[in-house]
């Protein structure tokens, strides 16, 4: 074998016993978990705003906008629930470049892979301490969720993960909402088969134990937009594209039909500042069609501190060092422009 094993790293339990949530603020998460909750089940008609970095790369600013979203969250709070991004893994397409804070707890330093575990908890429980919000992320790496299932209220599972069994199969046994992306090709089959994998319980090998689920009623779509044989992107936000996912959860013995509509990515060719076009046709959509309003439940925003983005190393706080991102008056603005729409 072609590995070199380097040092054996701190266990989930080790790790949250070293930096655990406290009482108060697990008893936050609870009720956060149960509001977000009624949202996919139907039960409430509050929709969903997951918002913030394309990668939370440094917790001072992470957290700044994070604050700054909890206040807007005050004023909302009737109508939205504010999900901030807090991602801390970043896929890459050919395995180059940032991959988030538990590869990289400082950008422009090398690989620290304990110290971005630490890094990473320490940066979601300031997050909500400041803000009083839980915060999502995404599970690029199904065996780290463990390190963080007691401070996340949502988890996204990407395009290039959706079809791996190990996802699947992970994702069965959240308890939390599990946002299952299209394929970068774009098949609805395959994410809806990703959502009944989610959907029911499981036996397979978790971190070397023999592990059973029970399936994940709370799996549902995100519709990212794909890319074609040429390499451009193709959207897939419009009406019609909404027609067609609710005509194939009608066709499918799946709880809870649900499905956010992801903003950026393939859907606005990474135009950032087309997400807030995107999200006020989805709006629009759900106004013309009560089905498509009941399955639409959230939609998912690329936001930062300063629009676009820049190199590592550039130097401007509070700008994504990945994929380019609404700055922040545009975003709140856009957040009370979706809550005209409730």
């Amino acid at each position: 074998m072609s590995f070199e094993f380097v040092k054996k790293l701190p266990t989930p339990d080790e790790i949250r016993e070293q930096y655990p949530v406290p009482e108060k603020l697990a008893a936050l998460k609870e009720e956060r978990d149960k509001e977000i909750r009624k949202v996919i089940t139907g039960e409430s008609n509050k929709f969903l705003v997951i918002i913030g970095p394309c990668s939370a790369d440094n917790e001072d600013s992470v957290c700044e906008y994070v604050s700054r979203l909890g206040k807007v969250n005050e004023k909302v709070k009737d109508k939205l629930i504010l999900i901030p991004r807090i991602y801390t893994n970043k896929p890459r397409t050919t395995g180059d470049g940032y991959k988030g804070i538990i590869h990289q707890p400082n950008p422009e330093k090398g690989e620290d892979f304990l110290g971005g575990l630490i890094a990473m908890r320490k940066m979601h429980i300031r997050a909500i301490e400041e803000s009083g919000l839980t915060a999502a992320d995404e599970m690029l790496y199904p065996e780290n969720y463990r390190y963080v299932y007691d401070i996340l209220s949502y988890v996204a599972i990407g395009a290039r993960s959706v079809e791996d069994q190990q996802h699947r199969l992970t994702v069965s046994g959240f308890d939390v909402p599990a946002g299952m992306k299209n394929p970068t090709s774009g098949d609805f089959s395959i994410m809806l088969n990703s959502v009944y994998a989610a959907q029911h319980p499981h036996s397979f090998i978790y971190r070397g134990w023999e592990v059973n689920t029970t399936g994940n009623e709370l799996a549902h779509t995100v519709l990212r937009g794909s890319v074609n044989k040429y390499g451009r992107s193709l959207p897939n936000y419009h009406y019609e594209d909404l027609n067609t996912l609710l005509t194939l959860y009608n066709e499918r013995d799946l709880k809870n039909p649900a499905c956010i509509i992801d903003a950026n990515h393939n859907n606005s060719n990474k135009q950032f500042e087309q997400q807030i076009r995107i999200v006020k046709e989805v709006m629009h959509s759900r106004k013309l069609n009560a089905d498509i309003h009941n399955l639409v439940k959230g939609v998912m925003i690329e936001s930062y501190l300063e629009e676009g983005c820049q190199k590592v190393g550039g130097g401007i706080y509070g700008k994504s060092i990945t994929d380019p991102c609404l700055g922040w008056e545009d975003s709140e603005r856009l957040i009370y422009d979706i809550a005209d729409y409730e």
